[in-house]
């Protein structure tokens, strides 16, 4: 039997010579995106925290514990800025955690329309600082952080880390 080099693989159906396409890969068990709301209250923010370390570990994401602690902090400095400073225009903001194969995104959402920028850091103040650590907590970790607007004039600010630690140049 001849198979003019097409080797032993599937064959294209009716004939034809179209290459074999298996589709997507599967996704991982712990790859997908989760969603939640919350009051812009003060008792959101260790909730928001331990609802992320509870999917972290539900769907048995593969993050060290420096990483899981670095997530779990950027989650407390991005619930709190929303409670602090947008619930006034923003009664309810959300969180969002979406995983991939070798990343894991954290973002937080409110529909207050001010974009903030990370402070510098000012040793005589005590607050302020909470988009500067994540910035830093973000870079240590090999990933990147950014603040978007969102269709309905509100903003997200996301954080996006590597779940493999990235070589140190």
């Amino acid at each position: 039997m001849e198979n003019h080099g097409r080797g032993s693989g599937p064959r294209p159906v009716d004939g034809m010579d179209e290459p074999f396409d298996p589709g997507p890969p599967d996704p991982l068990p712990y790859e997908g995106v989760w969603r939640f709301t919350a009051p812009a209250l003060d008792v959101s923010v260790p909730q928001a925290r331990h609802a992320v370390r509870d999917l972290l570990l539900r769907q048995g994401v593969p993050v060290s514990q420096d990483l899981r602690q670095g997530l779990l902090l950027i989650v407390s400095e991005l619930v709190t800025n929303a409670v602090r400073h947008a619930a006034l225009l923003s009664p309810t903001l959300a969180v969002e955690v979406a995983v991939g194969a070798d990343w894991v995104r954290v973002s937080v959402e409110d529909n207050h329309p001010y974009r903030p920028t990370a402070l510098e850091a000012d040793h005589g103040r005590t607050g302020g600082r909470g988009l500067l650590l994540v910035r830093e907590v973000t870079r240590e970790a090999g990933g990147m952080c950014d603040v978007e607007h969102t269709a309905s004039g509100g903003k997200v600010i996301w954080a996006a880390l590597p779940l493999r630690p990235s070589p140190v140049p």
